[in-house]
């Protein structure tokens, strides 16, 4: 009798409960180029797994105007549903915001939350804020998913150094 109600319960917990195990919804190996205007700028982005819902994240940007913004750090990511990953990021930046002549460097941690949602078979939407220093960092953006390794961005960022720009990027994921 004991055996019977233990493959009954057994068999109804395994007919109720999700069939599918959560994994997350985005690739978070990856290589971008972007370019942003206003101020234009140009950099690239490099993300590579270290576990499943870790990363790695390298970033450079400049205006080539003997300035640059580079940044070094760690990453956590997760799924929120099926269409739905949360992330979060910790970097440290090295930043020369003039010239050579008259340059200013400075050393800073950013801190950011986000999340990247499906909004149509491919079609992405993200949305990212932080700070850096004493500055705040919004970014949202849609992406297109044109194959499996190849996306194409666009999005209205602020990163915390050089205001508010429009950018437009290219991801290829390894």
């Amino acid at each position: 009798m004991m055996q019977k109600s233990t493959f009954i319960v057994a068999t109804t917990l395994a007919l109720c409960l999700p069939t599918t195990a959560l994994a997350n919804n985005f690739n978070y190996n990856y290589f971008e180029v972007r370019t942003t205007v206003s101020p234009q700028s140009s950099g690239v982005e490099l993300s590579s797994y270290f576990t499943e819902n870790s990363h790695f994240i390298l970033r450079g940007d400049s205006r080539f105007s003997s300035d640059w913004d580079l940044a070094a750090g760690v990453g956590f990511n997760g799924p929120f549903g099926n269409f739905v990953d949360i992330y979060g990021q910790a970097l440290i930046h090295q930043i020369r915001e003039n010239g050579f002549s008259d340059s200013k460097d400075s050393t800073d941690i950013e801190i950011s939350l986000g999340a990247r949602a499906w909004l149509a078979p491919q079609v992405e939407g993200s949305l990212r804020l932080g700070k850096l220093a004493e500055h705040s960092i919004f970014i949202a953006g849609l992406r297109f998913h044109s194959t499996d390794q190849l996306s194409v961005g666009i999005e209205s960022r602020n990163a915390g150094i050089w205001g508010p720009q429009l950018g437009l990027s290219v991801r290829f994921v390894y």
